[in-house]
């Protein structure tokens, strides 16, 4: 859970005035700037599965968690059934009653705290309105329920429909958005738009700082999907951690 601290003494934000000038920091955030419109970036999401709304210096995200592509998880019968007789499907199939989800992210995310470690359950909101997990299943590595995951990097076990490898059904080796995680930073595929390709520069959470394809010119940190195939998967973890935006 995130707190926001209000100083209410004129005194103390004095001195955090004073401190903020005098910070050579970059990263630090001007808390006297006024969100008042969303991150273009939030365009690319499905509409009908999504509404993206701002409340104060937060951005509220409710989705259906019900993706816009194909997955053999829809259930035999639904126009968006893809037949995937190779994966080990588990007993679930998506529905309209059990994938809903809502996360509050900050508008503005502080890069200037430490780093937090990622937790079970969702992380982030893909661009097709489904959950983004990280590395982990039920405890131990994914490696376990790969042969659950369908041709996406999805599967439903427990809980919500959710992607833990590059979503192919919407960034396949490119530099398109994946979706945005609970610290309010927006994660891309593999490749980079500033460049057209591999980033070499990316922290240990998959981050840097440069133009995207949503920033008309400006530079932003954002994280990628780390060019690296995962153990026994055949493909790429979409966000494993640690979170830098908090």
């Amino acid at each position: 859970m995130k707190i926001t601290f209000k100083f209410l003494s004129f005194t103390v934000f004095s001195l955090a005035a004073f401190m903020a000038c005098s910070s050579d920091d970059s990263t630090s955030q001007d808390d006297d700037e006024a969100v008042t419109e969303l991150h273009a970036a939030f365009a690319a999401f499905n509409s009908d599965a999504t509404t993206i709304y701002l409340d104060g210096s937060n951005v509220v995200i409710e989705t259906t968690g019900l993706p816009n592509h194909e997955s053999v998880y829809w259930g035999v019968g639904n126009a968006l059934y893809r037949d995937e007789p190779t994966v080990q499907v588990t007993p679930s199939i998506m529905s309209s009653n059990n994938n809903a989800t809502t996360i509050t992210v900050d508008a503005t995310p502080n890069l200037s705290g430490s780093t937090v470690a990622t937790q079970l359950n969702t992380i982030g909101i893909a661009v097709s309105g489904a959950s983004i997990f990280n590395d982990q299943e039920g405890g131990g590595a994914l490696d376990q329920a790969a042969g659950s995951l369908d041709w996406t990097g999805a599967h439903i076990g427990p809980g919500v429909y959710h992607y833990h490898l590059e979503p192919k059904a919407f960034t396949d080796d490119d530099e398109n958005l994946v979706g945005i995680l609970l610290d309010g930073v927006f994660l891309y595929g593999r490749k980079c738009n500033s460049t057209g390709t591999y980033p070499t520069d990316l922290d240990a959470s998959g981050g840097h700082t440069t133009t995207t394809q949503y920033t008309i010119g400006d530079e932003e940190y954002h994280y990628h999907i780390i060019n690296e195939l995962y153990s026994n998967t055949g493909s790429y973890i979409a966000f494993a951690g640690p979170y830098q935006g908090y």
